[in-house]
């Protein structure tokens, strides 16, 4: 079995994702979009496999990507030979060039538990951004807690292909005093039933009350925040959303 790496997407999970996470949710693409325009030199840090950054080069967009997870650039360079991408954590990728517009979707800034490491990612963020450029992202909130859960369940079942399985089993803890909700996973993929290869992920999400990341924010030196609880860009006024989309500038 594969060591777990937190929040690492390996082979197996890379797999899982690709069948059910093929297309971006329109909701969401069209709210990234809206903030593009053609001659915006663009980056979307965490583009995994590409579902958002391969639409945006579909529409003409000038993007860039970064993910650190090399199973997951290398189906994103099976669907868009051509996109620029780099192998690199966010913390530490450097540019020569500013950008426009940064975006970072669904939900994964929640990724960083560890809220130093948070905030030297969101600052990183800040010194790639031009002056005036916008950076839009979104964290997940507490109202995603999970029960609690002491033995692994399965939760999805997937087919890659005839005759196997692809089964991700997870437990599940909240830590009331960091926010971290705890949900290690194990990949478990089957051929004839036979299991073939085990995939562990030490997966974990900062779950976030609203207020929270706007400190961290202004602290870092962003001004202008927006906060949206709906793609539809409905401000946020309580903590019932299931996400917080922040809209920021300097």
């Amino acid at each position: 079995m594969e060591t777990a790496k937190k929040n690492y997407y390996g082979s197996l999970c890379t797999q899982m994702y690709e069948i059910l996470h093929e297309q971006a949710p329109s909701d969401e693409l069209d709210f990234y979009l809206s903030y593009a325009e053609k001659d915006m030199s663009i980056l979307e840090p965490l583009c995994g496999s590409g579902r958002f950054l391969v639409e945006f080069l579909k529409r003409g967009f000038r993007i860039k990507g970064v993910d650190n997870s090399q199973e997951m650039l290398e189906k994103l360079l099976e669907k868009a030979p051509d996109a620029v991408v780099t192998a690199s954590d966010i913390e530490t990728f450097e540019s020569a060039e500013q950008f426009d517009y940064i975006f970072i979707s669904s939900g994964s800034v929640s990724l960083f538990t560890d809220m130093s490491c948070c905030k030297r990612i969101l600052s990183n963020m800040k010194a790639l951004l031009k002056e005036g450029g916008k950076f839009v992202f979104a964290v997940d909130s507490a109202a995603l807690r999970c029960p609690e859960s002491d033995a692994y369940q399965t939760q999805v079942t997937v087919t890659p292909r005839e005759n196997c399985r692809l089964i991700l089993r997870s437990k599940s803890h909240y830590d009331e005093v960091t926010h971290t909700q705890f949900n290690p996973a194990l990949y478990e993929l089957y051929e004839n039933d036979k299991l073939v290869q085990q995939e562990e992920m030490d997966f974990q999400t900062h779950l976030y009350e609203l207020g929270e990341m706007e400190e961290i924010l202004t602290e870092i030196g962003f001004s202008n925040i927006r906060v949206y609880s709906s793609f539809s860009k409905e401000i946020a006024k309580t903590d019932d959303s299931e996400i917080f989309l922040y809209e920021c500038s300097y």
